[in-house]
């Protein structure tokens, strides 16, 4: 049985090399194309499609935006906003006590009227935030103390599209000097006041952290990205999806007094351009955007998600979009390039094996799309579906030929077996008994005529024979009697056809039978196929022919067809003197082949009271049989 077990596990070895190097083959192929960037842009679609399809989230209610709109403009009559509205403004917001001001627009220079009294504002408000902008071409910012000062300079993908936050760098013009960005200079002002601080990273060093949060910077090849640009202190934002994620006011509310206070106090407060001319404008498809052109956001908003995505992590448990270690990505895609290896190799039916990987695939976007909502974790879609489809789909068609062609060969050999097997029970037999009486100098020459014209008269039979079975498709078998054996009908009575056939052919040692014992039974065969039923036949046709030429002196013969419990039962029994027992001839070695087929087990034995020839087998197909 171990053998048995054994040798299935060395076929299925082998049908699985089949399909393993070319399923390897497309696994590196998808691979390589993925370091060479050409999945980059789908990957960032995917990935923007799984943001934009998350369930909406509240209001952060602890950022409000300031937007100075095309109304505000045309009410002023001025443009660039004069500095003295920019005092007012600030002014106004301090009576409400916000924890942080950050002003999102660029004050290089004196916008009169009013240049004095904004100095005079920047002097007072420690708690407000102004910016320059250093990459590429630099922007001072206006005379103010170096802690209040952030840069908003932004890191666009090749599509265009804002993904990244850049939250520090060293100074292009002192490397001694690092610079922090507008989004981390308010919400360290923001967590400051929850007794949270900016430290330096403990898991990585390289990066910053507020309390046990650390900013998981990205690297070169993190995600979806390959060969990006990742200088300084990059983070992916983790947008919050709303039509509306922040409270926002116009400068006329701010100025009419139009607003809760609720909205200002102890809250972060950004002041920014939110009008088409002012070309603070950027392309976003990972929200859903709430302005009239599909896509674009202001980037005082920008500003405000990205203010949102730390303080939210810090204290409310948010998660920062985050990514493996390339390692691990490849990992990912190689378990899955083996999984639609896997499902290919399955043997089923062709449209079978295609919803196995339309299922399998549906199940990695899914996972892919929970790990990135639930826990912030981006990981490889697009090569990893395109390898799983390839093997999947591809390997089916290669695998299915592969069947198809063992299966013909396996028809072709079934037929050259049954071809042998049939001339072997029949003509064969008359054969070798001519020849063993004609060395014994037992037969005359009109006999030995005789035989020969009737070994060739069951040749032609034996062809007509497989000529009708293979036009026809009948299930039938003919044995060396010339008779046609009906194989739909119960296997006992197959098998008693067989004997009784077998036993009124001219063989010498049936003329010594005196004592004929059948026993056949009702076997369980619904396990049996058409083959299985013709190889039983032929074993029990084949075993009763050796019992007519060799069983010397034989008078009686037991044959049995049966069932105890679940254990099947062949066998003949004779008290011949059987010569031949030691030797393994075609019939023997059928009967080993067919008892490995129906995992069981053939015995042969001859002793001084006779010889036994059995087949046994159980009915429920079980490894442990």
């Amino acid at each position: 049985m171990k053998r048995a077990v054994w040798q299935k596990i060395l076929d299925t070895y082998a049908r699985w090399q089949i399909g393993a190097l070319p399923g390897f083959t497309f696994l590196g192929l998808i691979i390589f194309v993925r370091l060479t960037g050409f999945f980059q842009y789908h990957e960032w679609l995917v990935f923007d499609s799984f943001l934009r399809w998350r369930p909406t989230e509240e209001v952060d209610d602890r950022i409000t935006i300031i937007g100075i709109n095309e109304a505000d403009i045309q009410s002023l009559k001025a443009y660039p906003i004069p500095d003295r509205e920019l005092a007012l403004l600030i002014d106004t917001l301090q009576e409400y006590q916000p924890r942080a001001i950050g002003l999102d627009i660029v004050r290089d220079h004196p916008v009169e009227p009013g240049h004095q009294e904004l100095t005079a504002v920047f002097e007072k408000s420690k708690n407000l935030f102004v910016v320059e902008k250093v990459l590429p071409e630099t922007i001072a910012p206006p005379i103010i103390s170096t802690v209040q000062i952030g840069f908003i300079d932004a890191v666009f993908d090749n599509d265009g599209r804002l993904r990244r936050s850049l939250l520090g760098m060293p100074n292009p013009q002192d490397r001694q000097d690092y610079k922090h960005s507008l989004t981390l200079r308010l919400a360290t002002a923001y967590l400051a006041s929850e007794g949270i601080s900016l430290e330096n990273g403990i898991r990585d060093v390289k990066t910053m952290r507020f309390g046990a949060v650390e900013l998981p910077q990205i690297h070169p090849y993190s995600g979806g990205y390959v060969r990006t640009d990742a200088g300084g202190l990059q983070i992916l934002l983790n947008y919050r999806n709303s039509q509306n994620p922040f409270h926002s006011l116009s400068l006329n509310d701010v100025k009419s007094r139009n607003f809760d206070p609720a909205w200002l106090r102890d809250r972060i407060i950004i002041i920014g351009m939110t009008t088409p001319s002012a070309k603070d404008v950027f392309n976003i498809t990972a929200i859903a955007s709430s302005h009239s052109a599909p896509g674009e956001i202001y980037g005082v908003e920008v500003q405000a998600h990205a203010v949102s995505q730390i303080i939210s992590t810090v204290l409310d448990g948010r998660s920062l979009i985050w990514t493996w270690a390339d390692g691990w990505e490849y990992l990912w895609i190689m378990g899955w390039g083996i999984v639609g290896i896997i499902l290919g190799w399955l043997p089923l039916a062709p449209h079978k094996n295609f919803i196995g990987v339309g299922i399998a695939s549906i199940c990695l976007v899914g996972a892919s799309y929970v790990l990135l909502i639930w826990w912030g974790l981006w990981i490889p879609v697009v090569p990893t579906v395109l390898v799983l489809v390839l093997n999947g789909v591809g390997l089916t068609a290669f695998y299915q030929y592969d069947r198809a062609m063992r299966s013909r060969l396996n028809e072709r050999q079934s037929t050259i077996n049954h071809t042998y097997t049939t001339i072997h029970n029949g003509p064969l037999q008359t054969l070798k008994l001519l020849i063993k009486q004609s060395r014994d100098r037992e037969i005359h020459q009109d006999e030995l005529i005789s035989k020969l014209t009737q070994i060739d008269s069951e040749l032609r039979e034996v062809y007509e024979s497989l000529e009708r079975e293979v036009q026809t498709q009948e299930h039938s078998l003919r044995i060396g009697s010339g008779q046609e054996i009906n194989l739909n009908a119960p296997l006992h009575e197959t098998l008693y056809q067989v004997y009784s056939q077998t036993l009124e052919r001219d063989f010498p040692c049936y003329r010594t039978l005196q004592l004929k014992i059948p026993n056949f039974e009702p076997i369980d065969e619904r396990h049996l196929s058409i083959e299985q039923k013709r190889s039983l036949c032929q074993f029990l046709e084949e075993a009763l022919c050796n019992v007519g030429k060799h069983a010397k002196g034989v008078t009686r013969l037991r044959t049995d067809c049966l069932q105890k419990e679940d254990q099947c039962i062949v066998r003949v029994k004779d008290n011949g003197s059987n010569s031949s027992v030691s030797s393994e001839g075609r019939g023997t070695k059928q009967a080993m082949q067919l008892a490995r087929q129906l995992r069981g087990k053939f015995h042969r034995q001859s002793s001084p009271e006779g010889t036994i020839c059995e087949l046994t087998w159980r009915t429920k197909k079980s490894w442990f049989s």
